[in-house]
C-alpha cells in the first residue's frame, strides 16, 4: 500500500493490542474496522504477535495498516515485512532498527521524549515522532519541543492520553494517537472494544471537525 500519511490523509488513531491473541485478533480488528479505526499494531510481547499480525493481514481490507509495536531488533523488522506489515513502531530509538524498517519500505513511529532522540530518529529516516510516555512530557512539553522540530515531521502522542485530553495534544500539534489500555487489554473480547473504539472516534471526529 502507498505510504500513509500521518499528518491528516486518514484519522489519526493507532491501536494498540497488548496481549492479543491469534485466535481472537481477527474478531477484533473487524470490531476496530467497523468504528473506524484504520491502523493496527500488534506489540511483539504479546503472544505470537507474528501469527496475529498474519492473521490480520489476511482478513482485514488492503487499505487497513497493521504492523507490529515494541520492535527493537532489525530481524524482527525483516520477520514483519515477510508477513506484509507496514509499520513499526518502537519505544525507543535505534538506528539499525529505523534503518532498516524503512530499507523494507515500511512505516518507522519510534518513541522519543527529548530533542536529541528526535533528532536522532529524523535523521535515521523516521517517518514520524512518537512521544512516549506521553502523559509525564504533557502537551505542554511537546509544544515547546515542536518548535524546533521540522514542520513536516508527523508526531504522535502515546501512554496515558484519555479521549478528553485529544483537544490539548492536537493543539499542541499531535497528529496522531496510540490508543492503548483505554482501548483494548489483554483478555477483552471484541463488543467491549467495539464500543470503546467508537467513542475514541468520535473524540478525535470532534475535534477535527472544529
Amino acid at each position: 500500500m502507498s505510504e500513509l500519511n500521518l499528518s491528516g490523509a486518514k484519522r489519526g488513531l493507532i491501536a494498540i493490542l497488548r496481549g492479543v491473541k491469534p485466535d481472537e485478533v481477527v474478531d477484533i480488528g473487524y470490531a476496530l474496522v467497523e468504528a473506524g479505526i484504520e491502523i493496527i499494531e500488534v506489540p511483539l510481547n504479546s503472544p505470537q504477535p507474528f501469527e496475529a499480525i498474519s492473521r490480520l493481514i489476511k482478513t482485514l481490507p488492503s487499505d487497513i495498516l497493521i504492523g507490529a509495536g515494541t520492535v527493537l531488533d532489525p530481524h524482527d523488522v525483516d520477520r514483519l515485512a515477510d508477513c506484509g506489515g507496514g509499520i513499526v513502531v518502537s519505544p525507543n530509538v535505534d538506528k539499525a532498527v529505523i534503518e532498516q524498517t524503512r530499507s523494507r519500505g515500511m512505516l518507522s513511529l519510534p518513541g522519543v521524549f527529548t530533542a536529541t532522540e528526535a533528532f536522532t530518529a529524523i535523521a535515521a529516516g523516521a517517518s514520524g515522532l512518537k512521544f512516549f510516555p506521553a502523559s509525564v512530557m504533557g502537551a505542554s512539553g511537546i509544544n515547546a519541543l515542536r518548535a524546533v522540530l521540522p514542520s513536516d515531521i508527523p508526531l504522535g502522542a502515546v501512554g496515558g492520553i484519555e479521549a478528553g485530553q485529544f483537544i490539548d495534544y492536537h493543539q499542541a500539534g499531535i497528529h496522531f494517537f496510540g490508543l492503548g489500555s483505554n482501548l483494548y487489554k489483554a483478555g477483552d473480547n471484541a463488543r467491549t472494544v467495539s464500543q470503546r473504539a467508537i467513542n475514541l472516534v468520535h473524540a478525535w471526529d470532534a475535534i477535527k471537525n472544529q
